[in-house]
């Protein structure tokens, strides 16, 4: 199983992205774990990942807790998407497997990393038995 965590745009602050690649260096233990910016004129992450399951971040998707999110992780690779500052295209959002909220917050793109790099390695911890979760 492989995760992929694609955003969109960089990052304005320098220091955004730290917090986020420790969560994802944690989580390399228990799987092949990639996370990247991107531009979506220059990537189209839908054909370079077409066998993963797609989930995209959007605060109109459906909100899960974190039971239900280690649930969402299997055998089969996933691919995160989180927009920029001008959110995901609905050209994008009709093409995902899954549109998930990370909450009814408004949060900077910046902190939504965070936020879902913690929560993917808190699923991998819970799913392997690691006391992290507790």
């Amino acid at each position: 199983m492989k995760i992929f965590l694609y955003y969109i745009g960089k990052a304005r602050d320098p220091h955004a992205n730290a917090l986020a690649e420790e969560y994802i260096k944690r989580s390399a233990r228990f799987a092949k774990c990639e996370m990247r910016e991107i531009d979506p004129r220059r990537l189209d992450p839908f054909r370079k990942h077409a066998a993963a399951q797609k989930i995209l971040l959007d605060p109109a998707g459906g909100a899960i807790d974190s039971r239900g999110f280690a649930r969402l992780i299997g055998e089969r690779d996933l691919l995160f998407i989180v927009g920029g500052a001008d959110g995901l295209s609905a050209e994008w959002k009709s093409r995902a497997d899954l549109l998930l909220s990370l909450s009814p917050l408004t949060m900077p793109h910046e902190l939504a990393r965070v936020v879902l790099a913690e929560q993917i390695y808190r699923a991998l911890t819970s799913l392997r038995g690691h006391p992290y979760p507790r």
